[in-house]
């Protein structure tokens, strides 16, 4: 069995929808990042290689970690990476409305679908699985995180949007050899 310790970075403060664009985190909560690293195993991390995510595993453990991994990225937003909601939505209403409430294989343009994202994140999370860690702490994103929520509570897509994933908290996902469970989700220490 792996159990995931998958961990959504610090807060960027920016009101727009960030993907791909590399934001830093606000880090200065340092009591919460040091009840975050008590919640935390001595285990394996990895994280994203955009800068809120390696800064946050920095905050974390400074030390002994996988090297950065692209393939645990955030949602690629393409064109509306940086918009607010309503600047995407005077641009392309139809499709934001069909990427949020249908998502599935609704992309931006020059960006993602949801069964994109899915893909790229399983298909990370499985090589990590692979190298038999019992516990593995992955830094990343907010779309991948819930990725991940939705394989493991075998949910669709727009239920797994419903989930709330706050910065600076953990999702623990367990994969055993008969399946996935997701004991918990969201925890702020």
């Amino acid at each position: 069995m792996t159990t995931l310790w998958l961990v959504r970075h610090g807060p960027t403060h920016a009101k727009a929808m960030v993907g791909w664009t590399d934001l830093p985190a606000d880090l200065s909560d340092t009591a919460a990042v040091a009840r975050l690293r008590a919640s935390l195993p001595d285990a394996p991390m990895v994280s994203s290689d955009l800068i809120r995510a390696v800064a946050t595993a920095d905050a974390l453990q400074p030390n002994a970690r996988l090297p950065h991994d692209p393939a645990l990225r955030e949602i690629n937003f393409g064109a509306w990476d940086g918009l607010t909601f309503p600047e995407a939505e005077a641009k392309d209403p139809d499709l934001l409305r069909a990427y949020w409430e249908t998502p599935g294989d609704v992309a931006p343009p020059a960006g993602e679908s949801w069964n994109t994202v899915r893909a790229r994140a399983d298909a990370a999370i499985d090589r990590y699985i692979a190298l038999g860690h019992t516990d593995l702490i992955v830094v990343a994103h907010f779309g991948m995180i819930l990725t991940q929520v939705q394989r493991a509570l075998g949910i669709t897509s727009y239920a797994a949007f419903g989930h709330k994933i706050s910065n600076l908290s953990v999702t623990n996902i367990e994969a055993t050899p008969t399946g996935w469970a997701a004991p918990v989700i969201n925890h702020v220490a």
